[in-house]
C-alpha cells in the first residue's frame, strides 16, 4: 500500500501561525484566507461576548430540532478554520498572555484604533519586543497617519467618502436615481483581500531576510485604489465620472433590461453583436437605422434606441431570450437572486456551497475558498469555532499552561 498516495496534500501555511486579534469583516475575512491556505489561525476573543458579528443576527445556525442557535450567519461567513481563544485583554495578565501567544506566532493581525493598543503593551513595538521578526498588520478605516487617523472607518462610510457611491446607482434624472453603496461590505472585504498580499509579501520577505515589519492598511485607501478604471480616468482627464446605473458611459446596448418575467444582461459589446441581438428581437430594421449603425451613434442617440430596446425585450420571457441570444453568440445572462445563484449547475459543479460539522448546529452551510490550487489546495475543513471552544486546548498546546493554571485564570476572569 502507497502511503504517500493517500496522504492529505501539504498545506501551503502549514508552518504559519497567525494571532487575530480583529473583529467583524475585514481582518477576519484576512485570517480566514489564511486559515484556508493552511495557517493556524487563533482568534483571540472578549469572554463573554466574543466578535461583534455572533449577534449580527437573525439569521443565526440552527440546530437539529430547528432552534436558532447562538451562531450568526454573519460571523460564520467570515471565520471559519480558526480556534477560538477567550482573553481579557484589559487585564495585566490577558496582556501578558496574549504577548506570550505572540512569541509563537509569525503573524499578529489587529483592527482596533490608532494608539488603541499601544495602552495594552500590544502594538507592534511591543510585540517586536518579544518577536523581532514579527509580521504585524494593523487595518482602520483611514491608517495610522493624517489628519482622520484616529477617526473610526466603517465600510459604508468609506464607500461615500472613497467615491465608490458616486459612481453606483441609478443616473441623476432618472427613477430611483441617486448614490447607492455596493449590496455587500466591499471595502471591508477588499481590505481583507489586500491585506492578505501584504501578509504573504511580507512573510516571503521575512523568511529572506529574517526581517518583520508593520503593514498599515486603511479601508479609505483601500477604496481609492479599487477605483481602478475610473480613478484613472479621472487623474487623467480631471472630470469626475457620474453614475450610469446599469448602463455603460461608452457602450449601446451594454445594460439591463426588463423581461416579460424578470431581467437579462445584454453586453453587445460590439456592431455585429448589435445587429445580431436585434435580429433576434425581430426588429432587423433597428440594424439597418442610420442612427444606430455603429456604436458610437448608438452612444449618440442612447435615449431614443433603449426605449425600443426595452420595447422589443419586454415581449419575451427571461430564458427565452437567453436561448435566443446564446446562440447567436450575443453575451447576456440572468441577474440571478442568491437562491438561483447556489442552484445554478455551474455553482454547483465548483463546489462552492459546503457543509461541514458543528458543535452546536451538527453541520452548517458555508462557501468555500474560491482558491483552487493544484498542488496545495486551500481547504475548509473547519467550521467558525464557538467562542472560547479551543482556550484550554491553545494555551496548553501553545504555552505548555497546565489545567490547573488555565483554571485560575478563569477563575480571575482573564479568560
Amino acid at each position: 500500500m502507497n502511503d504517500t498516495a493517500n496522504a492529505a496534500p501539504p498545506k501551503a501555511l502549514g508552518h504559519i501561525r497567525v494571532l487575530d486579534l480583529s473583529r467583524v469583516l475585514a481582518g477576519p475575512w484576512c485570517s480566514q484566507n489564511l486559515a484556508d491556505l493552511g495557517a493556524d489561525v487563533i482568534k483571540i476573543e472578549r469572554p463573554g461576548s466574543g466578535d461583534d458579528t455572533r449577534a449580527w443576527g437573525p439569521p443565526y445556525a440552527k440546530d437539529g430540532a430547528g432552534r436558532d442557535t447562538s451562531e450568526a450567519a454573519y460571523y460564520l461567513s467570515a471565520n471559519r478554520g480558526k480556534r477560538s481563544v477567550t482573553v481579557d485583554i484589559a487585564s495585566s495578565e490577558g496582556q501578558a498572555l496574549v504577548r506570550e501567544l505572540a512569541r509563537h506566532a509569525d503573524v499578529v493581525l489587529e483592527n482596533f484604533k490608532v494608539g488603541h493598543l499601544k495602552r495594552y503593551g500590544l502594538d507592534y513595538e511591543s510585540i517586536k519586543a518579544v518577536k523581532p521578526d514579527i509580521v504585524y498588520c494593523s487595518i482602520t478605516g483611514f491608517g495610522q497617519d493624517g489628519p482622520y487617523a484616529h477617526r473610526a472607518g466603517y465600510d459604508f462610510l468609506i464607500q461615500g467618502m472613497g467615491g465608490l457611491m458616486s459612481v453606483t446607482g441609478e443616473r441623476d434624472g432618472q427613477p430611483g436615481g441617486g448614490p447607492q453603496k455596493v449590496g455587500v461590505a466591499l471595502t471591508d472585504l477588499m481590505t481583507g483581500m489586500y491585506a492578505t498580499v501584504a501578509v504573504l509579501a511580507a512573510l516571503t520577505h521575512r523568511d529572506r531576510t529574517g526581517q518583520g515589519q508593520h503593514i498599515d492598511m486603511a479601508l479609505l485607501d483601500t477604496q481609492v485604489a479599487m477605483l481602478a478604471n475610473v480613478g484613472s480616468n479621472y487623474l487623467n482627464s480631471g472630470k469626475p465620472p457620474k453614475r450610469w446605473g446599469n448602463a455603460h458611459p461608452n457602450i449601446v446596448p451594454y445594460q439591463t433590461f426588463a423581461c416579460s418575467d424578470g431581467h437579462i444582461i445584454v453586453a453587445a459589446g460590439n456592431d455585429g453583436q448589435y445587429q445580431k441581438f436585434v435580429e433576434a428581437g425581430g426588429r432587423p430594421e433597428l440594424a439597418g437605422d442610420a442612427r444606430f449603425a455603429t456604436n458610437p451613434l448608438r452612444v449618440q442617440n442612447r435615449d431614443t434606441l433603449v426605449p425600443l430596446l426595452a420595447e422589443m425585450v419586454a415581449t419575451r420571457t427571461r430564458d427565452e431570450w437567453i436561448d435566443l441570444l446564446e446562440a447567436r453568440g450575443v453575451p447576456c445572462g440572468p441577474i440571478n437572486d442568491v437562491g438561483e445563484v447556489f442552484a445554478n449547475p455551474q455553482v454547483q459543479a465548483r463546489g462552492i456551497a459546503i457543509e461541514l460539522p458543528h458543535p452546536a448546529a451538527g453541520k452548517v452551510k458555508l462557501v468555500r475558498s474560491p482558491m483552487k490550487m493544484s498542488a496545495t489546495p486551500a481547504t475548509s475543513e473547519k467550521a467558525p469555532p464557538l467562542l472560547g471552544e479551543h482556550t484550554d486546548e491553545v494555551l496548553a498546546e501553545v504555552l505548555g499552561k497546565s489545567a490547573g493554571e488555565i483554571a485560575a485564570l478563569r477563575a480571575k476572569g482573564v479568560l
